[in-house]
């Protein structure tokens, strides 16, 4: 029987990818000398279309690594597969999916030794570039699945029971994370993210924020209050803010004061060169906050809808162990 030409092309995609796996990984003859075993939860509802189980499977073959895989079907699964790992004492925890996908399983790793591994597979996938984790799904799954990495002790935030990586917003930013519904990430893409921003200037609306944090208590008017860990932007070189660090113990408390466009696009113009626009915004560096607003707002806290102010923020320092490539600059432990 004859192989058809999509059959043939199949097979070289394949071989191609166990090429470039073998290059970036060393290939382990016994598991006691790397990995035993490792989870991978996959979220099919990720923004990326990939062979991502194909590539797996290559390169935990290559790697000499025993693998196990689960699918979310809703929320708080990621949340539940990352503690039942724990009690199965893996190696490691894999998450395939978008920043959402990432926060669920890093929550249900909190305050383990296992450390998280991730392979970008959302719309956005903030994290992995603030990390230097590869965007390349060949090059993340090697990164996966070696032992030959480091490991980064970050920090996460929290209000009431959810948990954040990234930020939580309110005003302007939780009105565009509402406006890029799943309908819309699927068809544009990060496109989604600009135009929802669009649409939410179109009809802007300013706020009183009381912030109160230590012996502070600070009332503003913003078009939108940010509670970050993380300052990047979701494009790499692009941050909110010079020296917001992912393992500082802090949280970057930012309000943007003015609501015209001209002044939102200073203060991007501000943020690619590295410096801070005062005119613009206001930032404090604190533990903890308790944020009122009126009118009240809704938060989003890494693309999730939660409930409205008052809330009380905090920082968890050093709280989830992820992967990220040993030439890392910012890495810390070696494997």
């Amino acid at each position: 029987m004859h192989e058809t030409r999509e059959e043939s092309a199949d097979q070289d995609r394949s071989e191609g990818i166990l090429e470039r796996l073998k290059t970036l990984l060393v290939r382990r003859e016994t598991r006691q000398q790397g990995l035993d075993l490792i989870h991978v939860i996959v979220n099919p509802a990720a923004g990326k279309d990939q062979a991502i189980l194909k590539t797996l499977n290559l390169a935990c073959t290559t790697a000499g690594v025993d693998w196990e895989v689960f699918v979310t079907k809703k929320r708080g699964d990621g949340y539940r597969l990352a503690r039942q790992a724990i009690k199965k004492k893996v190696d490691r925890v894999v998450v395939y999916g978008g920043d959402g996908s990432v926060m669920e399983v890093a929550s249900g790793l909190m305050h383990s030794e296992v450390p998280m591994a991730i392979i970008p597979g959302g719309t956005a996938n903030v994290l992995a570039i603030d990390l230097g984790i590869p965007r390349d799904l060949v090059e993340a799954s090697a990164l996966a699945v070696n032992v030959n990495c480091a490991v980064r002790k970050i920090d996460l935030g929290q209000i009431g029971d959810n948990y954040f990586i990234l930020r939580a917003g309110l005003g302007l930013e939780a009105a565009m994370v509402a406006g890029a519904d799943r309908e819309r990430k699927d068809r544009l893409g990060i496109l989604a993210y600009g135009l929802s921003a669009l649409e939410a200037l179109a009809d802007p609306v300013v706020a009183t924020y009381q912030l109160s944090f230590g012996d502070q208590e600070i009332e503003v008017q913003g078009l939108t209050c940010i509670i970050a860990n993380s300052g990047l932007m979701g494009r790499e070189g692009l941050y909110l803010a010079p020296n917001i660090q992912l393992d500082d113990g802090l949280l970057d408390v930012i309000v943007l004061r003015r609501a015209d466009l001209p002044s939102l696009l200073s203060l991007a113009a501000s943020v690619l060169d590295g410096e801070e626009n005062r005119e613009a915004l206001q930032r404090w560096q604190v533990r903890g906050v308790l944020v009122r607003s009126d009118p009240p707002q809704k938060i989003q806290v890494d693309g999730e809808m939660i409930a409205e102010t008052p809330a009380q923020a905090r920082v968890i320092p050093h709280a989830v162990r992820v992967v990220v490539p040993s030439d890392n600059p910012i890495s810390e432990i070696s494997l």
